[in-house]
């Protein structure tokens, strides 16, 4: 039995310690939001954060999060999360998202970022590039995820 500590919540789960976090989250707690992409850790489709950092669901091993806070696109677009809801707006002001796929994972590593930010520092497009950087976009957003991204540290300045 494996206890872990999701979007606030504790939760008991009897699955095996080396099944990624991914798969106990959507198939065990019904947590849809976090999305599988490739499996290896490279287009992060799958991020979450684990203790305040953006983490790939994918390969990370529920063993390694056990008493560690884990933290879905569920809680901080849905929740009480200032950073988050101003992403979900900036993305929703910039329309982001075309086929959405990547969208929660993009969301997730914005607001992981941003929550490292000083109060009031405006990133600039190379430090949002940089942050954002692994996570993949087919439909190719990437100048709308760079100007929400940079509306949504401006709004929160």
């Amino acid at each position: 039995m494996t206890t872990l500590q999701v979007n606030g919540r504790v939760q008991q789960l009897d699955v095996d310690p080396s099944t990624p976090v991914l798969w106990a989250l959507r198939d065990s707690l019904g947590l849809t939001g976090t999305k599988f992409g490739c499996g290896a850790s490279l287009c992060g489709a799958c991020t979450v954060h684990v203790d305040g950092q953006a983490v790939r669901s994918c390969v990370t091993p529920i063993s390694s999060v056990e008493g560690k806070k884990i933290t879905t696109i569920e809680a901080v677009t849905g929740g009480d999360d200032r950073v988050g809801r101003a992403v979900r707006d900036a993305w929703v002001k910039h329309d982001v998202a075309q086929c959405g796929y990547c969208q929660s994972g993009q969301i997730m590593s914005a607001t992981a970022f941003l929550k490292t930010l000083p109060k009031g520092q405006q990133p600039s497009a190379a430090d949002i590039d940089a942050a954002m950087a692994g996570n993949v976009c087919r439909c190719g957003t990437y100048a709308r995820i760079r100007a929400a991204v940079a509306d949504a540290a401006r709004n929160l300045a």
